[in-house]
């Protein structure tokens, strides 16, 4: 208490005084002063901005937490092909952000290497890849969007995405382009355009790719194939052809409507084709062919032919205004999630905020052009049911690579 008592004094009679009668109080006194004058050194401006100024930074250093919370641990976001048209962007949620004068195209893309040892999944992702003219001479914007689950090696995966809709391109080119072109051969013509590319090139790619470890599998690496689930979004329509066991699903008016089946090997008719070519199923930690792949139908897998074939199944689904979001992704998912759960999760983000305009429209006629997208348009939705959709697969203890690509077909949508 005496101390106290002190401090008052110095406060209230003169400084001279008490300095003479303590010479430790002249020593704190003069310690703290230095004290003082930092202390108002290191704050400038006023106080006020002062207090505002670090209220901005904490709030940026919470956002981009909570981005990399959003990212997912060990995440890794596919890169769009550089050599096209637009300027397309992934940001640090694996979310591609686009941005146009009147029609944008959305969509959200997640994709992790999971519990796997390689990362061997690859999307590809093209807007506007292509025009149908019409009878009145009027362009209509043709998108395509690709998942590709490798096996045995990753550069089949990685092939596909750099070539498979330069080969659609060329298809519906070859038929004139027109709007009645015949979307089941192109698409047959295209998949087994892109087998033989594979066939061709799996070797040379091998040697290239550094990262490669098939070559320690087998010499001429043909134990490496890839599934292929491709969709074609028109204005009007989406085509989806399949080759493999990754899938496509429409979220139409909160109902998840199967857009491809699975190419399992017991499959009754995979089955019977399997067993017609000589072939047989066997059962190894589950039907597989031969005992080996786990799958019928891929892209590549040389030394299993006649018995895995590249022959995509294709659906043509007509486009209405209760269409809400298209989604693809790997067996990751849609081993441990179903249709039914997929479609909700994507439909609750897709509601849960008002977006900004209308993406790929029926009837519509947008043109891409360059630019980034803001975190408040319509792609936090389908990026945020890409994540939550990744996540909730992760949490059921899916054993393989999970890609989730959700792609927004709602229209008339305003602010």
């Amino acid at each position: 208490m005496a101390g106290v008592c002190c401090e008052v004094v110095a406060e209230t009679e003169s400084a001279a005084a008490v300095e003479q009668n303590s010479r430790s109080s002249r020593r704190r006194r003069m310690d703290l002063r230095p004290c003082k004058l930092v202390s108002d050194a290191s704050v400038s401006p006023p106080l006020e901005n002062g207090r505002k100024r670090q209220k901005l930074d904490l709030g940026l250093i919470l956002q981009a937490s909570r981005d990399c919370d959003n990212a997912i641990e060990n995440s890794e976001s596919n890169q769009l092909n550089e050599d096209h048209e637009t300027n397309e962007s992934f940001n640090s949620n694996g979310t591609v952000e686009l941005e146009i004068e009147t029609e944008p195209t959305k969509f959200g893309l997640t994709s992790v290497c999971g519990r796997r040892r390689d990362m061997e999944d690859a999307v590809s992702i093209h807007p506007s890849f292509c025009k149908l003219s019409c009878e009145a001479e009027i362009s209509s914007d043709t998108h395509f969007f690709g998942v590709f689950d490798g096996h045995g090696c990753s550069h089949v995966a990685m092939k596909c995405r750099d070539r498979f809709h330069e080969i659609i391109k060329e298809e519906i080119e070859a038929c004139g382009g027109g709007k009645t072109v015949d979307w089941k051969l192109i698409m047959e013509r295209g998949f087994e355009r892109m087998d033989k590319e594979v066939q061709e090139s799996t070797v040379d790619d091998a040697k290239e790719n550094s990262n490669c470890r098939c070559e320690l599998q087998t010499p001429e690496c043909d134990a490496v194939g890839s599934t292929a689930v491709v969709a074609i979004v028109t204005p009007d329509m989406i085509i989806v052809a399949n080759c493999g066991d990754s899938r496509a699903v429409l979220c139409r008016n909160g109902i998840a409507l199967p857009l491809s089946d699975d190419h399992k090997p017991d499959r009754p008719d995979e089955l019977l084709r399997i067993e017609e070519a000589g072939g047989r199923v066997i059962y190894w930690d589950g039907p597989r062919v031969l005992g080996v792949l786990a799958m019928s139908r891929a892209i590549g897998d040389n030394y299993l032919k006649p018995f895995v074939i590249p022959e995509p199944e294709v659906t043509i689904t007509e486009r209405t205004s209760e269409d809400e979001c298209l989604i693809l992704g790997s067996d990751g998912l849609w081993d441990v999630v179903t249709n039914e759960t997929t479609c909700g999760v994507a439909s609750m983000c897709l509601h849960a905020q008002k977006p900004v305009s209308t993406p790929l429209s029926p009837g519509s006629d947008a043109v891409v052009h360059g630019g980034g997208g803001g975190a408040e348009s319509s792609d936090k939705a389908c990026r945020d049911a890409s994540i939550l959709l990744t996540k909730l697969a992760l949490a059921r203890n899916s054993a393989d690579n999970v890609s989730v690509l959700v792609v927004n077909l709602k229209k008339n949508q305003r602010l």
